[in-house]
């Protein structure tokens, strides 16, 4: 197997499971089309965040954003960080399945080829030319 197949597998995998699962995540955690769920860590993060604003969830914070997206979706903009994150993950996982496979493995024909056929060659022609000579 070419090197590096499962690291553009892992990205590619990464990245769009991400993408999908990030509203089951979002409504899971209580970030859901109807609001914040009671009794969820949305409320719970919710109450944390409006008891540090002195009682109302400031635009912009990580709550309010999380609540948008469970609402609304993913923007395009959300939707791009949530996958390169999960391509990112799915680089190094991708990238430490090549590292084993390839350390377990016997190296093939076309990892054999070290850059070196003149000094090759000329072993081989040693190699030949010691069959010729008489013992």
């Amino acid at each position: 197997m070419k090197r590096g197949l499962f690291t553009i597998i892992g990205v590619t995998a990464g990245a769009v499971g991400a993408v999908a699962l990030a509203p089951v995540a979002l409504t899971m955690a209580g970030f859901t089309s109807a609001g914040i769920a009671a009794g969820s860590l949305a409320a719970s993060m919710m109450s944390s965040a409006a008891i540090a604003n002195g009682g109302g969830v400031a635009v912009g914070s990580l709550v309010a954003l999380l609540q948008s997206a469970g609402a609304a979706g993913l923007s395009a903009g959300a939707a791009a960080a949530v996958a390169s994150v999960g391509g990112a993950a799915g680089a190094v996982i991708g990238g430490a399945a090549d590292l084993f496979s390839h350390s377990r493995s016997p190296p093939s024909l076309e990892e054999e080829d070290d850059g070196n056929e003149e000094e090759e060659e000329i072993e081989m022609l040693f190699l030949e030319s010691k069959d010729l000579v008489p013992k």
